[in-house]
């Protein structure tokens, strides 16, 4: 059964029920399909981003390659990132500005764990010089929004009541809009030429039982051919091609099954995007499961067949841990790291943060440094509003935050996680007049996403002042169990080891990796505050 299919049986969903987006899209290929130059001296590393970014979608627009991913219950939703030479990526913005799909994603009589932006299709059309990203929704409609600009602002198009099932955009070259979209029955929609409603839709594949499952459509005109690229969860990929139209018919080829990936103990890469550099070259952006941290994006050259099939270059039969570089023009600044120092200065904040499910936004501000007021009453951190979550970078990385709890109020719980389905952290905890920090851990969900564990505190240390330094630190290279270690300061020299090591899950169901996570809320009442006035994220 496909990863999906598994999913919707375990959280009570029908049998039959279609579950989120995974996406592609991009504006007709017109250059010709061939191989990347292989003579350049230096190379890169895979993964290329080593944090959790999956199902990916990669365009190219003149000079400039986005790619966008999947967020889940995470808001603002569909991160749009940025590169000038398919290796080193920033996070330009949001796609999806708020998860204003139901109270659930408010955290407001229900939650929306493992729901909301599964993949996204990202797509350029150059008639109108806009971006499009379409995504189906809780398996009953599709969303498309639009921008001039990756970074935004992003506006709701349209909603359409076809839910596209793992759907793929693309943007043809007489500017027509066609969806690839479904699962193991694949099928093809035109949309209206203003994108806003469909006029067809049409089953142009059923795959045979003997590759089972295939989703995760990215839609392509090459050479005047079609292309709808599709993967095999989580193990393969394939590809359709037609030489008659987006309607088909198609013929299938195997593009890779069962790949040794480039990161020890991950899985195979898959389930990406293919886009050529403005020297012709082609390349394949996958993602390789890699848990606990998460899915991680690795790159590929792809040559193409006299007949017009990609074939993934490898390297001793794998997928390459090095290629070299791509032959691009030489960017014209450097990207933002994903790594570094963040004091919340400005009027918002950094795309590099994403709210567990919507936040409220009359509870939060920045500008000398993070204020989080509560804005929940609770003791599950499951269920506590706006907490502030951060990809961590692998293969091991460390988060140190400055908490300034002097508005902290009896009953108060705020600091610093390590997010999942099973999570701790390290934080303080004002009861009674009195202030300690704390190391807790046992926060826990079921296979339906419901609290199981609330906690348990199992460290503990007196603190005075107003103000402390937390640390979390962890190790996500896959495999077995990693571990993850709590600290803290009262100097900003010396870092007191607090609470035994907890070991971060690595099992796929959960889908998003963990993530470094800043939450304040109350168990009594509301009204307490505290400040974060920076945030490091640091590598060895």
């Amino acid at each position: 059964m496909p990863r999906r299919r598994v999913l919707a049986a375990t959280t009570g969903l029908a049998a039959g029920a279609f579950l989120p987006l995974i996406g592609a899209s991009r504006a007709a290929a017109s250059a010709p399909a061939q191989g990347p130059d292989l003579a350049t001296a230096a190379a890169y590393m895979n993964p290329v981003i080593w944090q959790d970014f999956a199902d990916i979608d990669v365009i190219r627009v003149g000079g400039t390659y986005y790619a966008s991913a999947s967020t889940m219950h995470y808001s603002p939703g569909a991160p749009v990132l940025r590169s000038y030479d398919l290796v080193n990526w920033e996070i330009a913005g949001h796609s999806v500005p708020v998860l204003d799909f139901g109270a659930k994603y408010d955290l407001n009589g229900g939650r929306g764990y493992v729901r909301g932006i599964w993949a996204s299709s990202l797509a350029y059309r150059p008639s109108n010089r806009t971006f499009y990203w379409l995504g189906q929704i809780d398996f009953a409609r599709t969303y498309i929004y639009t921008a001039t600009a990756a970074e935004g602002p992003w506006n709701r198009l349209t909603t359409i009541s076809t839910p596209y099932y793992d759907a793929g955009l693309l943007v043809d070259s007489d500017d027509s809009l066609y969806v690839a979209y479904g699962n193991t029955t694949i099928s093809v929609a035109q949309l209206s030429p203003d994108g806003r409603t469909q006029v067809r839709t049409q089953q142009v594949f059923s795959t045979p039982s003997s590759v089972g499952t295939l989703e995760g459509a990215r839609f392509y005109k090459i050479n005047g051919q079609y292309y709808i690229f599709l993967t095999r969860p989580a193990n393969g990929q394939y590809i359709l091609k037609s030489s008659s139209g987006p309607f088909g018919p198609y013929t299938m080829r195997q593009v890779l099954l069962d790949l040794r990936g480039p990161i020890p103990g991950g899985g195979v890469p898959h389930q990406g995007g293919l886009v050529q550099t403005q020297s012709g070259a082609w390349y394949y952006l996958a993602f390789v499961d890699a848990y606990p941290g998460g899915r991680m994006p690795a790159l590929a050259p792809v040559t193409w067949t006299s007949d017009g099939w990609p074939v993934v270059q490898l390297v001793n039969g794998a997928w390459g841990t090095s290629y070299p570089l791509p032959t691009v023009p030489t960017p014209p600044r450097q990207v933002t790291p994903m790594v570094g120092v963040d004091t919340f200065d400005g009027t918002g904040l950094k795309p590099r943060w994403e709210w567990n499910h919507n936040p409220d936004n009359t509870k939060w501000s920045v500008g000398n440094g993070l204020t989080l007021r509560t804005a929940t009453v609770t003791n599950d951190l499951y269920w506590a509003r706006n907490t502030l979550t951060h990809r961590i970078q692998g293969p091991t990385s460390t988060a140190t935050v400055e908490l300034d709890f002097s508005a902290m109020r009896d009953g108060d719980r705020a600091g610093l996680a390590l997010l999942r389905d099973s999570s701790a952290w390290i934080g303080v905890k004002r009861d009674g007049g009195a202030t300690r920090v704390v190391m807790v851990n046992g926060l826990t969900m079921d296979g339906n996403w419901n609290t199981t564990g609330t906690g348990t505190e199992v460290a503990s240390a007196t603190v005075t002042g107003n103000r402390v330094r937390l640390r979390a630190a962890a190790d996500i290279r896959p495999g077995s169990a990693r571990p993850g270690t709590f600290s803290y300061s009262l100097d900003g020299i010396n870092f007191i080891r607090l609470g035994p090591a907890f070991s971060m899950g690595n099992d796929w169901r959960f889908f998003m990796g963990y993530r470094f996570a800043l939450f304040n809320h109350a168990t009594q009442a509301l009204g307490g505050a505290v400040r974060v006035t920076r945030f490091e994220l640091s590598t060895p």
